[in-house]
């Protein structure tokens, strides 16, 4: 067990050092022993959290395993959990190791903390050439709070779709549409919660970086990407219907532990503010959209500004929305956290963002809440309304910027 945790710790840092080596962040020996000391300690950062187990992993993930190891891939065409196949291919490979599968489990989410961090990294690259700046947003992410809880204690595979989400707007932004939409698609598939990242793939449809000929991309990806299962013999119409068949287990409770406007009023009618919550985050959804369109018209709609609407669709939605749980603000934790290297001057609301989902965190990992949960969706709140007046000033501050040429 130890030799193969070392080996695998081992592969990510190299695996990080050859991803800043390819962004031209790490080709000196200085820069070489410059990025390891640090990458050595993230690692070790979460080690510790690596034997712990959360209820999630006990009722969910772990009798998952077991049940693969029971069918093997075959257990695809089955139907087991609430989560869409590409995830579960992952624990079906897990299921034929001979190690515990919560290892297995948290290995992985740190391997896409790595790719996280990349993304992150690729998307401050367009916008800035300085080598501090780049390199520290590469390590920043890997230390985000959020970032080392969700995977290396919680055991939770929210790095991947958020990767898959980030490195497609990364792609849309450097004009490259088959890869974007490759890669929103594969973040739906693997989460529902891309619905928070997806809206902005419009604005980059009225921007004209993504072409209505690119757009069958999206549905074609998403049935291949879920396709194993229908080849095992699960039934087609089923497979591709996961998320509505799941709807359920969302559950009817206005607010799960999460910083939306819901924590702060916690005494409204759940019938009623559950329909005015989902009108309520189209109306805002269907505003950003309109802007987005004027933007385009005079001339406003840049990179950056696209990157300020993007945050502000995935603070809003989540926002907005009933029945939100305590890990669907983790898109914005890292998006926020990446505009912090672009404009020194949100590090407030990123550090709002931040504490907002640390508390929720907090309040289900210790299961007791620190402080009130009101204060954590106030916190978010004061998070949302500076990013519109960031966005506000970021579309009168400058004129449309075509992106930097940056490596492909």
């Amino acid at each position: 067990m130890t030799i193969f945790m070392t080996a695998a710790i081992m592969l990510m840092i190299l695996l990080s050092l050859a991803l800043l080596w390819r962004e031209g962040l790490c080709r000196s020996f200085r820069s070489f022993v410059f990025a390891l000391l640090p990458l050595a300690a993230v690692f070790l950062l979460r080690i510790p959290l690596l034997p712990k187990e959360t209820a999630d992993y006990q009722m969910f993930l772990a009798p998952w395993v077991d049940f693969f190891r029971t069918y093997g891939f075959e257990g695809l065409s089955m139907s087991v959990g609430n989560y869409n196949p590409p995830y579960l291919y992952f624990l079906a490979l897990f299921s034929y190791l001979d190690m515990p599968p919560l290892y297995q489990i948290k290995l992985l989410s740190m391997l896409f903390d790595v790719l996280l961090a990349w993304s992150v990294l690729k998307l401050v690259s367009l916008y800035t050439e300085n080598r501090k700046a780049r390199f520290a947003s590469f390590f920043a992410v890997l230390v985000l709070p959020t970032v080392v809880l969700n995977g290396a204690y919680w055991g939770q595979c929210d790095s991947i779709y958020v990767f898959f989400g980030l490195i497609g707007i990364y792609c849309a932004l450097s004009e490259k549409p088959v890869r974007a939409m490759l890669c929103i698609a594969a973040s739906l598939a693997f989460k529902l919660q891309a619905v928070f990242i997806m809206p902005i793939f419009f604005v980059f449809l009225v921007d004209g970086r993504i072409k209505l000929r690119h757009l069958p991309i999206f549905p074609a990806a998403y049935v291949l990407y879920l396709l194993p299962p229908v080849l095992l013999g699960r039934d087609f119409v089923e497979t591709m219907t996961l998320y509505v068949s799941n709807a359920s287990t969302v559950g009817d409770r206005l607010n799960y532990n999460s910083p939306s406007l819901y924590s702060i009023f916690d005494s409204l009618d759940t019938a009623l503010w559950s329909e005015i919550g989902v009108a309520l985050a189209f109306a805002f959804m269907l505003l950003v959209f309109v802007a987005a369109v004027s933007l385009k018209r005079h001339g406003r709609l840049s990179g950056r500004v696209t990157l300020y609407l993007a945050l502000l669709l995935i603070v809003g939605i989540p926002f907005l929305l009933p029945h939100m749980h305590d890990r669907y603000f983790f898109a914005a934790d890292v998006l926020a956290l990446a505009l912090c290297f672009l404009d020194a001057r949100t590090v407030p609301c990123a550090v709002c963002v931040q504490c907002a989902s640390l508390l929720c965190y907090r309040a289900y990992l210790r299961n007791a809440y620190l402080l009130p949960p009101a204060v954590a969706g106030c916190l978010m709140l004061l998070a949302f309304a500076g990013y519109i007046g960031f966005t506000v000033a970021a579309v009168f501050g400058e004129k449309r910027s075509d992106t930097k040429n940056c490596e492909n």
